[in-house]
Parts: structure tokens; C-alpha cells; sequence
């Protein structure tokens, strides 16, 4: 736990407008750290997965320039002067990435944002699924040259298939489920350069070509 909150303070500290955050595959973490680095003046960017089969989540967040983020940090400064060396850490139980009950909802918001974003991964678009079916397909075919039995290569490449379509459907429903708390939540849903769908707070914009959120 000390080790994750004295990586991103001495980020913080640093006074990057980009902090990263990387708490191995936990979602729950992830969101808790930013939580954490929020009270330093900094808002939720966007989260993805990462690393050696996508086992890690990665979260960006960004340097808000609005004046109460400023007020939020100095206020979070005064108020703990030690963490990341032994002292409490703002909206977490002392020695641990647990939430406090009080700032229990926050998290749990920055929870949905991190977990709508990662599953992107799950989520494929017509050309895509195209793709992975015909992968799936091939694989039939080298299954069927390497002698296997008709029946076994076809069952093969049908399960695979079969595996596919499941998660690409649960993946679906369970990013769908996410956007309606978002936007019971206030969030705005609007799509990036690329066409993706993201989640804003009302005055939030997406970061600019210098990678910060203009207010």
C-alpha cells in the first residue's frame, strides 16, 4: 500500500501534469489511488489495460486548472503532511487502499469510470468480431491439417467462437449497465478523437494536444 501512495505522490510532488497509476489488475485499487491523487488537485483521465497479458490497469489522470482543484490541494497538503511516509493518507484507512465509509460513493464512481474504460478491451465493433471469427475459422483449418478429426477440428474452432461471442456479449451489458450509473451520476457521455465513448464531469473537457483537461 506504501508503496503505491509514495509512487504517485512523488509524481505529485514533482508537479507533473500527467500522474500514472499502475496497482497491478485491481480495479477497486486503482480507483482508490484515484481517489487519493483527486485530492491533490488532479481529475480522472482515462484508465486502460496493459503490460504482460493486459494484467495491468493502467489509470491517467490529469492536473485540473480549475481554482477549487487548487484550493482542494492545498487544503489535502495542510491536512496530511505525512502520507506516503507513515502519516494518513486523504479518503483511505490508515495502512491499507480500503476506502473510508465517507468518501465510500466518490470511489465507487471513479470504480465505474475505471472499469468502463478497461473493459473497452471486451467491447469489439463489427470489423473487429469479422476478424476474430475468422481467425477462429483458421484455426479450424490448421487443426483440420494437423490431422485432427473433422468433428474435432470443427468443435475446436466452434468453442473458441463459441467463447468469443460470450465475452464480446457480457462485455457489452456490463459496460452498458456502467454508462447508466454514470449518467445517473451526472456524467456526461461524449466520444474522443478516436470515436470513443468517454464520461465527463459537467465542465470537464476531453485533455488537448498537451495532454491536460482544459476547464
Amino acid at each position: 500500500m506504501e508503496r503505491h501512495v509514495a509512487g504517485v505522490l512523488q509524481q505529485i510532488a514533482r508537479q507533473q501534469d500527467v500522474v500514472e497509476i499502475a496497482p497491478q489488475g485491481s480495479v477497486p485499487k486503482a480507483a482508490a489511488l484515484a481517489h487519493v491523487v483527486e485530492q491533490y488537485g488532479y481529475t480522472y483521465g482515462t484508465a486502460y489495460r496493459t503490460g504482460f497479458k493486459n494484467s495491468l490497469v493502467q489509470v491517467r489522470m490529469y492536473r485540473d486548472p480549475r481554482p477549487d482543484a487548487r484550493i482542494r490541494e492545498a487544503a489535502t497538503v495542510t491536512a496530511h503532511p505525512r502520507a506516503g511516509n507513515g502519516g494518513t493518507v486523504p479518503g483511505l484507512k490508515r495502512g491499507s487502499l480500503k476506502p473510508l465509509p465517507e468518501v465510500a460513493g466518490d470511489v465507487a464512481v471513479l470504480k465505474d469510470l475505471v472499469a468502463f474504460d478497461v473493459m473497452a478491451l471486451y467491447v469489439a465493433d463489427r470489423s473487429q468480431k469479422l476478424l476474430v471469427y475468422f481467425a477462429c475459422a483458421v484455426l479450424t483449418v490448421l487443426l483440420f491439417i494437423d490431422d485432427r478429426s473433422p468433428v474435432e477440428a470443427v468443435a475446436s474452432g466452434g468453442a473458441v467462437a463459441l467463447l468469443c461471442t460470450v465475452a464480446f456479449r457480457v462485455g457489452t451489458v456490463r459496460r452498458r449497465t456502467i454508462a447508466r450509473r454514470l449518467t445517473d451520476a451526472g456524467f456526461l457521455a461524449v466520444r474522443d478523437e478516436q470515436g470513443v465513448q468517454r464520461f465527463l464531469r459537467p465542465g470537464q473537457q476531453l485533455p488537448d494536444p498537451t495532454d491536460r483537461f482544459a476547464a
